[in-house]
């Protein structure tokens, strides 16, 4: 039956920031996705989730793939003309070290204001903002329950499915009762509609449905892919990774660029000596710095002055100048040369995997590729044999011969269960889909042994598109939706790749490449949020909707039956 909007909450999970909010809400609340667990026994190890850190980062080869990734960058800085014409002259971090080295921090005040969260009553959990602060030494575990848009599952302690599910409903819950004031015992009365990413695990989004439905109450969901969107390519940034929907998912994001900020701003005597990449404080800092300094204007240059100040609880307030010339640019260009980052031994892109299968959903991918197979040899069969009774004199014994040979191919189809069919990967399946499946893990691991930079992402995901005329729209509608590209100029320099490095052929055909950061001048880290937002004032939206009775009884079926996406 119909509901009212304003019973409807609308989650969108990101990998640093949770953004909630009734369907009838103009913006959603933001709050850090994260959760403090208190130990469970007295001595127990610290565990925290690295923000910036990622695994790839100390090996052998780093620091000199880290090199040679900045060289491209400055070729491609000096490559590439000023508005007035002018080659941009490169500026040395010597120039800046000898300045930055001398400087020494202002005491603003004694105090900075800032405090550690109150554990004092030793509570269970906390969440977002108060788990950001909470005392190093205090006795508990850091978990960020999402990472790279996906769910954070590792070895370490609650990395676990079970553990992160359970941070999740903890989190979400929090959130829902502080921020939106609805009691968990009225959640019966209300819908959820889940934002997931282009890319997702099915295995996840079904543990997810589970936990939204019998685990923290909800009368019904529906679930939203973040790329629905006809006749463009929609690249999704964020702080962890980035996705050109639907073909690939780059893993690296605005995390990625706040660390080689900070190695570059190392090169040039960063005055801040005690920053630490394990510190979530400094991490913040680092964060706050990239936003306010970092742009991709090529007019921008020669050394500029800046400053900043730390506020960290139980110290001083403190006030810091220093110099900066081309890092400020260097470092989000690192987003078309990937190498920067210094990454090596990791998957860098990311292709939407085949369901290895469910065994609830008896009508799964490989049921289907089994049937239609089976439908396709039965359908040659009856063409063959149209075509022997069409034969002349010897109509009647090849008409014989095709029967006995089709009915040996091919024996009468008997009615299976749903736990046979399930099983029935046949045999007798042609090689079409055994073709296909090699051509994708062709592509697969093609792509994902390289680090591909933005703009060749970009250019590799149109050019998979199946006809000219799509590849065309989709050159005239780039749409860039979360916080992982909001540098000054930022669409004029993608807009200027996108036009340099597409194919000759298209270049004279496309009236106009738009690249669109800003749509409806709306801040892009909430378009995701939005769009869930007005599909939960939709007539069509009604039925999409998963309620518990049916998720109860069919499970994860209702996700084929009802996602508004193939699922």
């Amino acid at each position: 039956q119909q509901i009212q909007s304003n019973f409807i909450v609308v989650i969108h999970p990101g990998s640093t920031t949770l953004r909630l909010g009734r369907a009838t809400d103009t913006l959603p609340v933001g709050i850090p996705h994260v959760i403090a667990r208190r130990h469970k026994q007295q001595g127990q190890t610290a565990y925290r989730d690295s923000w910036l850190l990622r695994e790839g980062l100390n090996k052998p080869e780093s620091t000199e793939q880290r090199q040679n990734g900045l060289k491209m960058v400055d070729q491609a800085i000096w490559s590439k003309k000023m508005s007035n014409g002018a080659r941009r002259i490169p500026v040395s971090p010597d120039q800046a070290r000898s300045y930055n080295r001398q400087m020494r921090p202002a005491i603003l005040d004694h105090s900075s204001g800032a405090k550690w969260t109150n554990t004092s009553n030793h509570p269970e959990f906390l969440v977002g903002e108060e788990a950001l602060y909470v005392n190093p030494l205090d006795s508990y575990n850091i978990h960020w329950p999402i990472r790279r848009g996906q769910l954070n599952l590792h070895t370490g302690p609650g990395g676990s499915l079970t553990a992160v599910l359970a941070d999740l409903e903890v989190i979400w819950s929090h959130a829902i009762q502080k921020y939106l004031e609805i009691p968990l015992k009225d959640l019966k009365y209300y819908r959820c509609i889940l934002l997931i990413p282009d890319i997702y695990n099915k295995q996840h989004v079904k543990e997810l449905v589970n936990m939204i439905l019998m685990r923290m109450g909800f009368s019904g969901k529906t679930i939203h892919n973040q790329a629905s969107l006809t006749f463009s390519r929609i690249y999704n940034s964020n702080i962890f990774k980035q996705s050109l929907c639907f073909r690939l998912c780059l893993a690296y994001g605005g995390s990625d660029v706040s660390r080689c900020f900070y190695w570059l701003m190392q090169r040039a005597g960063f005055p801040y000596r005690d920053c630490q990449l394990t510190n979530k404080l400094d991490c913040l800092l680092l964060q706050h710095l990239k936003e306010t300094f970092c742009h991709l204007d090529q007019d921008i240059s020669g050394l500029q002055d800046h400053e900043f100040q730390i506020r960290h609880p139980d110290s001083p307030a403190l006030l810091y100048q220093f110099r900066l010339g081309d890092e400020k640019l260097q470092a989000p260009m690192a987003l078309f040369y990937p190498a920067t980052f210094g990454i090596v031994g990791q998957k860098m892109t990311i292709l939407q995997h085949r369901s290895q299968g469910d065994p609830e959903d008896p009508h799964d991918e490989h049921y289907l590729l089994a049937t239609q197979s089976k439908q396709e040899q039965s359908a040659k069969a009856t063409a063959d044999r149209k075509s022997v009774s069409k034969l002349g004199a010897f109509e009647g014994d090849l008409r014989s011969q095709a029967s006995d040979i089709s009915e040996r191919m091919y024996p009468p189809e008997v009615e299976l269960g749903s736990s046979q069919s399930d099983c029935m990967i046949a045999g007798n399946d042609s090689e079409e889909p055994l073709t296909a499946h090699m051509s994708r893990k062709t592509a697969i691991s093609q792509f994902e042994g390289k680090a591909l930079g933005l703009d060749k992402a970009i250019l590799h995901s149109i050019d998979c598109c199946a006809s000219d005329d799509t590849k065309k729209k989709m050159y005239s509608s780039i749409l860039v939706v979360g916080g992982g590209l909001m540098f000054h100029k930022a669409q004029e320099f993608l807009q200027h790749r996108i036009l340099n490095k597409m194919p000759p052929s298209f270049r004279r055909v496309v009236e106009n490449v738009e690249v669109i950061t800003r749509p409806k001048d709306m801040d892009p880290r909430l378009i995701a949020w939005k769009g869930g937002a007005v599909l939960a004032c939709l007539d069509t939206t009604q039925e999409l909707w998963i309620y518990q009775r049916e998720w109860q009884r069919f499970g994860v079926r209702m996700l084929r039956e009802r996602a508004a996406f193939v699922w």
